[in-house]
């Protein structure tokens, strides 16, 4: 679920998304200031995907569970730090024997569509004042690129009358509420642009397209799936495409709160 590219049904692919998508982690010092995990804390990773930050969150001491919804993700995850334990599971509904000091995710939650469901199994899975940390997307994320591809399907003869969004990008304010009904007490909360360079030049939109919005072509042919690339890259490159890179327009939410002692 670290940032999870397509959904559950369809499959992930761990080497496109490390090859081609390390932004994803590699600019997550920020956050993971904000963890600040101790030796000896035990942590969950919630969105783990292939382990990185995971990774990081140990080497700091603490004693982390990585959890992850994608069998492809964590299967990569175990592959790459065998050392840790990875758990299969859904961020809407987990439970653990044992609390956490801390709950932290990284470009995971969007990805889960109940929200509710979410902050209460994160609340329920931490301990008396335990921090929850995170950074998702927040409301207007990648809003040109979500334009692009609804016109896009338009121009190419397909319509948009079915919810073809995967994701849930929460105002600042509505999300700050929302962890607050769970007896989550919100003490930090920002909202930021955070315009994101791809790799592989022309190629990379694409390759995010694929790595990222499946749910917006999954139903078309390889034809007509390159047709609509063909008009999203058209439509886009005016405004994002620069020295020879594509940059993704992310706006981004970070977030810090406590269970209520």
């Amino acid at each position: 679920m670290e940032n999870h590219p397509k959904d559950a049904e369809t499959g992930w692919d761990p080497a496109l998304y490390d090859a081609q998508h390390a932004f994803v982690w590699e600019r997550a010092a920020e956050v993971l200031a904000l963890l600040a995990p101790q030796p000896g804390e035990r942590i969950l990773d919630l969105g783990c995907g292939t382990g990185h930050l995971t990774s990081r969150i140990a080497a700091a001491g603490a004693r982390v569970v990585g959890l992850d919804i994608s069998p492809e993700m964590i299967a990569e995850a175990r592959r790459n730090y065998p050392e840790l334990e990875f758990v299969a599971g859904d961020g809407c509904n987990f439970h653990f024997e044992q609390p956490f000091d801390a709950v932290f995710s990284n470009a995971a939650l969007h990805w889960m569509r109940d929200p509710d469901a979410v902050a209460r199994s994160i609340a329920e899975a931490l301990v008396e004042g335990g921090r929850f940390v995170a950074e998702l997307g927040a409301e207007g994320n990648v809003e040109r690129l979500v334009e692009a591809l609804r016109r896009g399907r338009e121009a190419i003869g397909f319509g948009v009358e079915r919810d073809f969004n995967p994701w849930y990008f929460p105002t600042i304010g509505e999300y700050a509420s929302l962890l607050e009904t769970q007896g989550l007490e919100v003490t930090y909360a920002l909202v930021f642009d955070r315009p994101t360079p791809l790799e592989a030049g022309e190629a990379g939109l694409r390759n995010w397209l694929r790595m990222f919005a499946a749910s917006f072509w999954s139903d078309l042919d390889a034809r007509k799936q390159e047709e609509l690339f063909l008009v999203v890259e058209q439509r886009l490159r005016g405004d994002l495409f620069r020295e020879g890179r594509w940059h993704v327009d992310y706006r981004r939410l970070r977030v810090v709160a406590r269970r209520a002692e």
